[in-house]
């Protein structure tokens, strides 16, 4: 008798075990699947931040030649600090956006340079109005689409690598201009300079008064253009530096020339406009 109690009460532990190592391991499971749905969800939203995503087709029609002439209609989101930022064919834009669960997504009202261009084909407005509207979003490998709720796409992007290169990320400090030479500022602060962004194809720099900024783009054999270039218009009398020939230097490059920290800013013809200095930033 008491051999066959024993024998009940191992019975009875042993399907306790299983029963608590079974929802363990049920438990176990749900938690993986959580953690990698969570996963999936951060892959998905920061696959599309802090990339140039470049338009390929606007309601369904192709958008022939988007980078000819300088008319890159791209845009970047930058995840520090939930900005949009981009160019429209002509003007740039800004603003800020929200991701949230499910490729929901939504655009700040958003700022744009009021630019007039003539020569310009695209119809601005409409790329402004792909941002007013959409509300979500769909990835396929390098193809990113918004969208307005299950209608078809409003505009599709592809995914742009940026090419690493020496001219980008950096701030070139100028040295000479037009064969003059630039003498040194006291402090960095002082400093003549510009750096090119290469996460949003921007320009930013110092004139020596006033701040400048715009677009560029660097194409085959050391080509390079600038668009879009706007400044401030602080006046300030004690400056003798001609800050109209420092941005008349970004209007007439075409190419450019790196030797060691040298950088050479150069018209079609090869004729020397300006000779910047790299500075380490760190």
């Amino acid at each position: 008798m008491k051999t066959k109690l024993t024998t009940l009460v191992i019975i009875a532990l042993t399907m306790v075990s299983c029963n608590n190592q079974k929802k363990s391991t049920s438990e176990t499971e749900n938690q993986n699947v959580e953690v990698a749905t969570e996963k999936s969800n951060l892959y998905t939203y920061t696959s599309i931040e802090n990339t140039r995503w470049v338009i390929t087709k606007l309601r369904g029609t192709d958008m022939v030649g988007p980078e000819a002439n300088g008319q890159a209609i791209y845009f970047v989101l930058d995840a520090e600090t939930n900005r949009v930022n981009g160019n429209s064919g002509c003007n740039t834009f800004m603003g800020t956006y929200t991701i949230v669960e499910g490729n929901q997504i939504s655009f700040s009202k958003l700022g744009s340079t009021q630019m007039l261009c003539p020569d310009s084909k695209i119809n601005e407005s409409q790329i402004l109005n792909v941002f007013e509207n959409a509300d979500n979003f769909s990835l396929s490998g390098d193809k990113l689409t918004l969208n307005k709720a299950k209608m078809a796409p409003l505009a599709e992007f592809k995914k742009v690598e940026m090419e690493s290169t020496p001219i980008v990320d950096t701030r070139w400090n100028l040295k000479s201009i037009e064969g003059q030479e630039v003498p040194k500022a006291e402090n960095e602060d002082g400093a003549l300079y510009f750096t090119l962004n290469s996460a949003d194809n921007r320009i930013t720099g110092f004139a020596g008064c006033n701040s400048f900024g715009g677009n560029y783009t660097l194409e085959a054999d050391n080509n390079i253009n600038f668009s879009g270039m706007l400044s401030t218009l602080k006046a300030c009398p004690n400056v003798d530096f001609n800050e109209a020939k420092f941005l008349k230097a970004f209007e007439l490059a075409k190419q450019y020339t790196i030797t060691d920290n040298e950088l050479l800013l150069s018209t079609s013809e090869n004729k020397t406009l300006a000779v910047f200095e790299m500075i380490d930033m760190k």
